[in-house]
């Protein structure tokens, strides 16, 4: 019995995997990008893996951690599909049964999903496995001439061209979703709300911190979307129900036409480091959540708001802070200027001043449910705690650790935070020494982060600065140092750089 070279056999396990993903992504682009074989089977990764891993890879990969794991599968993919053809060298069916088992995988894992959508899997397992079988037997023929190796290199060819035009196709029917067509018809609907006024001397860009505002490019983005979901502005609908008097049902419309408010509000990830970069600030523009909870009409023993995403994703904020007269949270439409972009949550999210995102701030918003803790939100049934109050915190940006800097003269800046509380002063230390104040920018408001900077007169050497924020009650931040399980990170940010 004719047995397959290695290399063609590899290659042809690389092939009908190929062809598989790019089948089953031309049939989730005319259901949901969402179905597709690597997206259904990364987003139930995701959702199974343990804790501690999540926070590895956000540590390691930050916002570029679901491009990290997208290229992990499709290593991983791509080893397979090579063990595929290289046990299959005499005989098809062990490759076979190994691609029918990743489509089986993928049906298993859509099936777990809030898309449910299986096909796409189905369909990918099943061209995988006939696009196997199609080039093992032309690869079987004999290859002592060249008219058979060109017969191979043709049919592959086919392949080849036919996965392709099946990928793109499937990437065209994706992105046709109409998002982009919907925020260009939103953007001339949204009243004009201005935005709260920045003052002069908000930020100390010059010695070194971020803009006080985040350009929506920049606007740090941690989720649990694998894809990002488009939704559509007309076809949005919000259902605010569970232990209220009037349930209410929502359209876009009816949003927008309500009582309107704009804030300035800093958000942070639970999963910021000490001294991460997980922190961003924008103008928002939505309709007040408490004015919603008013109308609703909480009922006694209620707890919180357990709002869901449209991938399935959901947060549970206390329905007493809600409530607070002053605590400004919003269902928001607009981020600094423009309607939300679709990766932080078009066409309506949550934003919530003073709370970490995992219990508040969930992006393409479609349920809110007024309810008690004994429903558990997705980061809860984690082991995540139940409350998510931000802490204070402070960060140095200049000078970045192992620099070079002109002995003498020495500026040293970064950014403080204790939303909805305020910062009162920033302090800073050298190589272990006395505390000394340094200089606050400009208040903007308690919701946002403050920018500071000092000036040190520091001789030749290497040094090590550390920084402390204060807040509005004379509270100093936690110098102990603690993980972000299980309700954020605390602990003192230094800096290591050399005077020449």
């Amino acid at each position: 019995m004719t047995s397959l070279s290695r290399g063609r056999a590899a290659t042809i396990g690389l092939l009908a995997a190929g062809s598989a993903l790019a089948a089953g992504h031309l049939v989730a682009g005319f259901a949901d990008p969402r179905t597709a074989p690597p997206v259904a089977v990364g987003g139930a990764f995701i959702d199974l893996v343990p804790p501690g891993v999540k926070e590895l890879a956000v540590a390691v990969f930050g916002t570029a951690d679901k491009r990290a794991l997208i290229v992990g599968m499709a290593l991983v993919i791509a080893a397979l599909a090579v063990v595929a053809g290289l046990s299959s060298r005499r005989s098809a069916l062990p490759g076979a049964l190994l691609i029918g088992a990743f489509g089986l995988v993928g049906v298993m894992a859509a099936l777990s999903r809030p898309e449910r959508g299986p096909l796409p899997s189905l369909v990918a397992g099943a061209v995988g496995v006939a696009v196997f079988a199609w080039l093992h037997r032309a690869g079987r023929a004999p290859v002592a001439t060249e008219i058979d190796r060109r017969r191979f290199l043709a049919t592959s060819g086919l392949v080849v061209v036919g996965a392709g035009l099946a990928g793109i196709g499937g990437s065209s029917l994706s992105k046709g979703a109409g998002v982009t067509a919907s925020r260009e018809a939103v953007a001339g609907r949204l009243p004009k709300i201005p935005p709260p006024p920045i003052p002069a001397g908000a930020d100390f860009v010059a010695d070194g911190t971020p803009t006080f505002l985040t350009a929506n490019r920049d606007f740090y983005r941690i989720d649990t979307a694998l894809v990002v979901p488009q939704l559509r502005a007309e076809n949005w609908r919000l259902r605010l129900h569970g232990m209220v008097d009037r349930e209410l049902d929502l359209s876009f419309t009816d949003l927008i036409n309500r009582r309107l408010e704009a804030r300035t509000i800093t958000l942070a990830c639970v999963s910021n480091e000490v001294g991460g970069n997980l922190i961003s600030t924008a103008h928002f523009v939505g309709v007040p959540v408490r004015d919603l909870l008013l109308e609703a009409g909480v009922r006694p023993g209620a707890q919180q708001l357990l709002t869901t995403s449209a991938d399935g994703y959901t947060a549970g904020t206390p329905v007493d802070l809600l409530l607070e007269p002053d605590r400004g949270a919003l269902l928001a439409f607009e981020m600094n200027g423009e309607p939300l972009p679709a990766k932080h949550g078009f066409p309506v999210r949550m934003v919530v001043p003073g709370l970490y995102g995992y219990v508040s701030a969930t992006k393409w918003l479609v349920d809110a449910e007024v309810t008690t803790f004994d429903r558990r939100a997705y980061w809860q049934q984690r082991g995540w705690a139940q409350h998510g109050p931000i802490k204070t915190q402070s960060r140095i940006d200049r000078p970045q650790r192992a620099a070079q800097v002109p002995a003498g003269a020495v500026t040293v800046a970064g950014i403080a935070w204790a939303q909805h509380t305020g910062i009162d002063a920033v302090q800073v230390r050298v190589d272990g020494g006395p505390w000394q104040t340094a200089e606050l920018a400009t208040e903007v408001g308690r919701d946002t982060w403050r920018m500071w900077r000092a000036r040190l007169d520091l001789p030749p050497g290497e040094h090590v600065v550390q920084c402390r924020a204060i807040d509005r009650t004379g509270t100093p931040q936690t110098e102990a140092r603690q993980g972000v399980v299980p309700d954020g990170a605390t602990g003192l940010h230094d800096t290591t750089f050399r005077c020449t």
